[in-house]
This record gives C-alpha cells, structure tokens and sequence, in this order.
C-alpha cells in the first residue's frame, strides 16, 4: 500500500501566504514521505486535483492532514464532502483525515513553546 500526505489549507488570494503549506511538502517529501498540498478556495491545487494526482501516481492511501487549528465549518461540513465526492471518484482509494492541528498536543506545546520564547527576546 503507498501512502501519501495531502496538506489541506484554507487558502488565500496573496500567494505568499502558500509557502509555509509548500515548505511542509518539501519537508515531508525529503524526509520520504510524498506530500501534496491542497487550498480549499483561493488557491490551486484543489483537494480534487491533489486526490487525481496521488492517484496517478499509484498512492492507495491518503492522510488528509488538515491545516487548520480547530474544527469549523469547513473541517466539519466541507471537507467531508469533498471526500464523499473523491471516494466516488476513486474507489480503490483509502481516505483517513488527521485532527484539526489543535487538537494534537504536541501542536499546543510547540505553540506555547514559540510564543513564551518570543517573550524572553
């Protein structure tokens, strides 16, 4: 089974906005596992396209890592859908989503641990 990482953000109109979602990828890719980001609105590629691309690519499994710190609507509602849509679309592939980024404690403790070393500068 080959596994791969979708990085599941937001998106945004400024492009910039993007590269801490790209440097993820290439971090993820070095360290030996691909990773693709996908952008909910604003931002190409979409989930679809990342879901097609993995699955050209012979990926039978995919993490949809969502990149957002709490579970809303879009976590919630649509995201979901989205999935519901790609199962359809490809139904040789297996679908798990990560939890929202703050609902995992070690996000928290580095969170808390960048911010209290931001009051010490």
């Amino acid at each position: 089974m080959s596994t791969a990482i979708i990085l599941f953000a937001h998106g945004a109109r400024d492009p910039g906005w993007a590269a801490p979602v790209h440097e993820l990828a290439v971090r993820l890719n070095k360290a030996g596992v691909r990773a693709e980001p996908a952008f909910l609105e604003h931002m190409q590629p979409g989930l679809e396209q990342s879901v097609d691309a993995l699955a050209s690519a012979g990926v039978t499994d995919i993490l949809i890592a969502p990149l957002f710190l709490a579970q809303g609507a879009h976590l919630k509602r649509d995201l979901p859908a989205q999935i519901e849509a790609m199962k359809h679309r490809h139904p040789s592939l297996a679908f798990r989503v990560a939890p929202a980024l703050g609902d995992d404690e070690a996000v928290l403790g580095a969170i808390v641990g960048s911010l209290l070393g931001q009051t010490r500068d």
